[in-house]
Protein backbone atom coordinates (compact mmCIF):
# COMPACT_ATOMS: atom_id res chain seq x y z
CA UNK A 1 0.00 0.00 0.00
CA UNK A 2 1.16 3.73 -1.30
CA UNK A 3 2.19 5.70 2.08
CA UNK A 4 -0.10 8.56 2.22
CA UNK A 5 2.17 11.34 2.02
CA UNK A 6 3.84 9.55 -1.29
CA UNK A 7 0.46 9.44 -2.88
CA UNK A 8 -0.17 13.09 -1.71
CA UNK A 9 2.84 14.19 -3.78
CA UNK A 10 2.02 12.29 -6.96
CA UNK A 11 -1.10 13.87 -7.28
CA UNK A 12 0.56 17.11 -6.82
CA UNK A 13 2.69 16.80 -9.40
CA UNK A 14 0.18 14.99 -11.67
CA UNK A 15 -1.89 18.34 -11.14
CA UNK A 16 1.43 20.68 -12.09
CA UNK A 17 1.79 18.74 -15.46
CA UNK A 18 -2.13 18.60 -15.86
CA UNK A 19 -2.23 22.74 -15.32
CA UNK A 20 1.41 22.69 -17.99
CA UNK A 21 -0.34 21.00 -20.28
CA UNK A 22 -3.77 22.69 -20.46
CA UNK A 23 -1.63 25.88 -20.52
CA UNK A 24 0.32 24.89 -23.38
CA UNK A 25 -3.05 23.87 -25.12
CA UNK A 26 -3.73 27.23 -25.09
CA UNK A 27 -0.35 29.00 -25.83
CA UNK A 28 1.02 27.03 -28.38
CA UNK A 29 -1.87 27.72 -30.96
CA UNK A 30 -1.90 31.27 -30.23
CA UNK A 31 1.74 31.41 -30.81
CA UNK A 32 1.39 29.30 -33.85
CA UNK A 33 -1.73 32.09 -35.11
CA UNK A 34 0.77 34.52 -34.69
CA UNK A 35 3.37 33.46 -36.51
CA UNK A 36 1.41 32.68 -39.54
CA UNK A 37 0.03 36.09 -39.01
CA UNK A 38 2.91 38.14 -39.16
CA UNK A 39 4.08 35.48 -41.91
CA UNK A 40 1.10 37.02 -44.22
CA UNK A 41 1.64 40.70 -43.23
CA UNK A 42 5.49 40.50 -44.78
CA UNK A 43 3.94 39.05 -47.67
CA UNK A 44 1.51 41.40 -48.01
CA UNK A 45 3.84 44.17 -47.36
CA UNK A 46 6.50 43.41 -49.93
CA UNK A 47 3.47 42.59 -52.24
CA UNK A 48 2.44 46.31 -52.08
CA UNK A 49 5.51 48.25 -51.28
CA UNK A 50 7.96 46.78 -52.93
CA UNK A 51 8.91 48.25 -56.67
CA UNK A 52 8.73 45.57 -59.76
CA UNK A 53 12.02 45.02 -61.52
CA UNK A 54 13.20 47.39 -63.84
CA UNK A 55 12.33 46.39 -67.47
CA UNK A 56 13.75 48.55 -70.43
CA UNK A 57 12.00 49.22 -73.01
CA UNK A 58 11.41 47.10 -75.76
CA UNK A 59 12.94 49.53 -78.42
CA UNK A 60 16.28 49.71 -75.70
CA UNK A 61 19.65 49.62 -78.04
CA UNK A 62 21.24 46.33 -78.24
CA UNK A 63 24.81 46.86 -77.51
CA UNK A 64 27.49 44.18 -78.56
CA UNK A 65 31.20 44.16 -77.39
CA UNK A 66 33.46 43.23 -80.02
CA UNK A 67 31.74 42.21 -82.40
CA UNK A 68 32.32 40.27 -85.67
CA UNK A 69 30.40 40.21 -89.01
CA UNK A 70 31.60 37.70 -92.04
CA UNK A 71 29.87 37.47 -94.83
CA UNK A 72 30.00 37.36 -98.84
CA UNK A 73 28.87 39.73 -101.93
CA UNK A 74 27.54 38.72 -104.68
CA UNK A 75 30.67 37.24 -106.60
CA UNK A 76 31.39 34.94 -103.38
CA UNK A 77 34.22 37.06 -102.33
CA UNK A 78 34.52 37.20 -98.43
CA UNK A 79 34.80 39.91 -95.85
CA UNK A 80 35.14 40.31 -92.37
CA UNK A 81 33.85 43.39 -90.30
CA UNK A 82 34.74 44.04 -86.87
CA UNK A 83 34.73 46.91 -84.15
CA UNK A 84 35.04 47.70 -80.38
CA UNK A 85 31.06 47.97 -79.69
CA UNK A 86 28.13 47.49 -82.01
CA UNK A 87 25.17 49.37 -80.99
CA UNK A 88 21.63 48.89 -82.53
CA UNK A 89 19.23 52.19 -83.52
CA UNK A 90 16.54 52.85 -80.88
CA UNK A 91 14.37 54.15 -83.71
CA UNK A 92 15.71 52.00 -86.72
CA UNK A 93 16.39 48.51 -86.12
CA UNK A 94 18.36 48.37 -89.00
CA UNK A 95 20.99 50.79 -88.35
CA UNK A 96 23.61 49.59 -86.51
CA UNK A 97 26.50 51.65 -85.00
CA UNK A 98 30.07 51.33 -84.65
CA UNK A 99 32.93 52.19 -82.64
CA UNK A 100 36.40 51.88 -84.38
CA UNK A 101 35.41 49.44 -87.32
CA UNK A 102 37.86 47.64 -89.24
CA UNK A 103 37.07 45.99 -92.59
CA UNK A 104 39.02 43.32 -94.35
CA UNK A 105 38.23 42.81 -98.08
CA UNK A 106 39.05 39.42 -99.75
CA UNK A 107 40.72 38.65 -95.96
CA UNK A 108 42.36 35.29 -96.80
CA UNK A 109 43.45 36.42 -100.91
CA UNK A 110 46.51 37.59 -102.23
CA UNK A 111 46.33 40.99 -102.17
CA UNK A 112 43.28 41.79 -99.12
CA UNK A 113 42.09 45.25 -98.67
CA UNK A 114 42.22 47.22 -94.91
CA UNK A 115 40.08 49.58 -94.22
CA UNK A 116 40.00 51.22 -90.57
CA UNK A 117 38.28 54.27 -89.26
CA UNK A 118 36.86 56.08 -86.00
CA UNK A 119 33.37 55.03 -86.49
CA UNK A 120 30.62 53.77 -88.83
CA UNK A 121 27.50 52.82 -89.47
CA UNK A 122 26.14 49.68 -91.04
CA UNK A 123 22.42 49.62 -92.87
CA UNK A 124 21.35 46.04 -92.32
CA UNK A 125 18.48 46.33 -95.11
CA UNK A 126 20.82 48.07 -98.01
CA UNK A 127 24.11 45.71 -96.85
CA UNK A 128 26.14 49.04 -96.66
CA UNK A 129 28.58 49.83 -94.43
CA UNK A 130 29.70 54.13 -94.06
CA UNK A 131 32.49 54.43 -91.96
CA UNK A 132 34.07 58.16 -91.07
CA UNK A 133 36.62 59.76 -89.16
CA UNK A 134 40.45 59.13 -90.18
CA UNK A 135 39.51 56.35 -92.99
CA UNK A 136 42.46 54.57 -94.09
CA UNK A 137 42.82 52.01 -96.66
CA UNK A 138 45.35 49.95 -97.04
CA UNK A 139 47.07 46.91 -99.59
CA UNK A 140 49.53 45.48 -100.80
CA UNK A 141 49.33 48.61 -103.25
CA UNK A 142 49.41 51.33 -101.78
CA UNK A 143 47.79 53.32 -98.39
CA UNK A 144 45.08 56.27 -98.99
CA UNK A 145 43.66 58.18 -96.14
CA UNK A 146 40.40 60.07 -96.18
CA UNK A 147 37.44 61.45 -94.66
CA UNK A 148 34.85 58.98 -94.80
CA UNK A 149 34.19 55.89 -97.72
CA UNK A 150 31.04 53.20 -98.45
CA UNK A 151 31.39 50.10 -98.81
CA UNK A 152 28.18 47.98 -100.54
CA UNK A 153 28.88 44.34 -99.14
CA UNK A 154 26.54 43.14 -102.12
CA UNK A 155 28.89 44.44 -105.18
CA UNK A 156 32.00 44.33 -103.04
CA UNK A 157 32.80 48.05 -104.13
CA UNK A 158 34.16 50.78 -102.36
CA UNK A 159 33.82 54.37 -102.61
CA UNK A 160 34.03 57.58 -101.38
CA UNK A 161 33.18 61.17 -102.02
CA UNK A 162 35.52 63.07 -99.54
CA UNK A 163 39.01 64.07 -100.97
CA UNK A 164 41.72 60.91 -100.60
CA UNK A 165 45.05 61.32 -100.42
CA UNK A 166 47.85 58.04 -100.71
CA UNK A 167 50.80 56.50 -101.59
CA UNK A 168 51.53 53.25 -103.84
CA UNK A 169 54.18 51.71 -105.41
CA UNK A 170 53.97 54.12 -108.71
CA UNK A 171 53.88 57.46 -106.72
CA UNK A 172 51.44 59.72 -104.37
CA UNK A 173 48.08 60.52 -105.71
CA UNK A 174 45.48 63.17 -104.73
CA UNK A 175 41.82 63.36 -105.66
CA UNK A 176 37.98 64.68 -104.50
CA UNK A 177 36.27 61.12 -104.39
CA UNK A 178 37.44 57.29 -105.40
CA UNK A 179 36.15 54.26 -106.17
CA UNK A 180 37.51 50.75 -105.52
CA UNK A 181 36.38 48.28 -107.92
CA UNK A 182 37.06 44.25 -108.79
CA UNK A 183 38.40 43.47 -105.00
CA UNK A 184 40.29 46.31 -105.42
CA UNK A 185 42.09 45.52 -109.25
CA UNK A 186 40.80 48.85 -110.38
CA UNK A 187 40.47 52.03 -108.34
CA UNK A 188 39.10 55.59 -109.80
CA UNK A 189 39.87 58.67 -108.86
CA UNK A 190 37.85 61.59 -109.65
CA UNK A 191 38.25 65.92 -109.61
CA UNK A 192 41.02 67.64 -109.36
CA UNK A 193 43.71 64.70 -109.55
CA UNK A 194 47.18 65.28 -108.88
CA UNK A 195 49.82 62.21 -109.02
CA UNK A 196 53.90 62.40 -108.53
CA UNK A 197 55.05 59.28 -109.97
CA UNK A 198 58.57 57.89 -108.43
CA UNK A 199 60.99 57.56 -110.64
CA UNK A 200 61.65 54.39 -112.45
CA UNK A 201 64.88 52.63 -112.49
Amino acid sequence: MIPVPARRESILRWRRRSRVIRVLRMVLPGLIGLIVAGLAATVAYNTFTSQPAHVGPSNAPIRLVNPRFVGRDDRGRPFVLVAVTATRDEQDYQKVYLDRPVLVLDKDGADPVRVNAAKGVYHEDTRKLFVSGGVRLAGARGAFDTDESLFDTRTGELAGSGPIHGAGSLGEIDAKSYGVYDKGDRAVFRGGVHTRLNNSK
